[in-house]
């Protein structure tokens, strides 16, 4: 059964690939493919966050079966991370002045991040959510500015990176630190196992 990684995201690839030494033990490798499956990521009216982000990873993960064809035995995994505060959802931002508008209202304050993980071989799909809280230290005008010019947010769900620049403000966090970086090592492991991958 061959596994598809339906993302482009480098985050996600390193992720995945640190579960191979699971298989080392049955002198089995570990591989993958990737390939990038766009869908529409529209948040749909009255949807909750956790509904939205678990429907995105499903959605990828089925957009990317039907990408790699269903007459190879496939499973193919699909993620989605946000960012929410409060009641909103905080996507990628649009622009540099949208990405200052994130990182303020983030500045010495708690959020969530969400991140889903789905599998699916065409039969079967299973997913998890993955929930981490998240407290940034208190930021000035000049942070922000700084961090914005290195164009390290402007393609990141909060605006921001954990496990690069972007981890200097981050105080503490209360869960998974591999989800906030994109993939749930624990869980999708656990997914793995349940899809006999693993």
């Amino acid at each position: 059964m061959k596994l598809v990684l339906a993302s482009g995201s480098p985050r996600r690839k390193e992720l995945l690939g640190q579960l191979g030494f699971l298989k080392a033990d049955n002198n089995t490798s570990f591989e993958f493919d990737i390939l990038a499956a766009d869908i529409d990521e529209s948040h749909h009216a009255g949807e909750s966050a956790t509904d939205f982000v678990v429907r995105l990873a499903k959605e990828k993960a089925l957009a990317g079966l039907a990408l790699y064809g269903h007459d190879k035995q496939a499973v193919v995994l699909g993620s989605d991370t946000i960012v929410v505060q409060g009641e909103t959802i905080l996507g990628k931002p649009t622009d540099e002045a949208n990405a200052a508008e994130i990182l303020a209202s983030l500045s010495g304050k708690r959020h969530q991040v969400m991140t889903a993980v789905a599998l699916t071989d065409g039969t079967k799909t299973v997913s998890r959510l993955v929930t981490t809280q998240v407290q940034f230290c208190g930021l000035t005008e000049a942070d922000i500015l700084a961090y914005i010019a290195t164009g390290e947010p402007m393609d990141k769900a909060g605006a921001y990176g954990i496990q690069g620049l972007g981890g200097n403000f981050v105080e503490a966090i209360d869960g998974s630190y591999s989800a906030v970086v994109g993939l749930p090592l624990v869980e999708t492991r656990a997914l793995l196992c349940e899809m006999q991958v693993l």
